[in-house]
């Protein structure tokens, strides 16, 4: 279970944007205090319609490496032009710029708190974004 983030923007603010909406998803893992990068990936790793695409990997300690738990991508026009999506400046029409990302995987999210808090006695220290909601400090194992 994920959110999809979506934005539809002028040409000139597309790359701005997605900045934008890679912070979003980065925002919530800063608030939850888990070990993360931000990777801008190569031409042969992104999709044929992207232009631009970031993963936000989370670190996850039993597996020793970082996991994609969101993904960010800049489409330019190319989605606006198989949907015929344009807007009009000065009386003149022009293409929208589309982009993407993914909120965070929910079960992947989960995982990197349980492990990424996980004290030696088995219990999980909640992270403190989140305990107006679970209304604990400690899952005890």
């Amino acid at each position: 279970e994920k959110v999809e983030l979506v934005q539809a923007v002028e040409a000139s603010d597309s790359e701005e944007a997605l900045e934008e909406l890679t912070s979003h998803a980065e925002s919530i893992l800063k608030k939850l205090e888990l070990p993360y990068r931000v990777v801008s990936l190569c031409s042969g790793d992104i999709g044929f319609s992207a232009a631009k695409t970031y993963d936000l990997e989370v670190w996850v300690p039993s597996q020793n490496t970082y996991r994609e738990i969101s993904s960010c991508s800049n489409f330019r026009d190319f989605q606006a032009r198989r949907l015929k999506a344009r807007w009009k400046k000065d009386n003149k029409t022009e293409m929208l710029n589309t982009l993407n990302g993914s909120g965070l995987a929910l079960s992947r999210t989960l995982l990197a708190i349980l492990e990424n808090f996980q004290e030696s006695d088995g219990s999980v220290t909640v992270p403190e974004a989140l305990r107006n909601y679970i209304k604990k400090d400690k899952i005890l194992g």
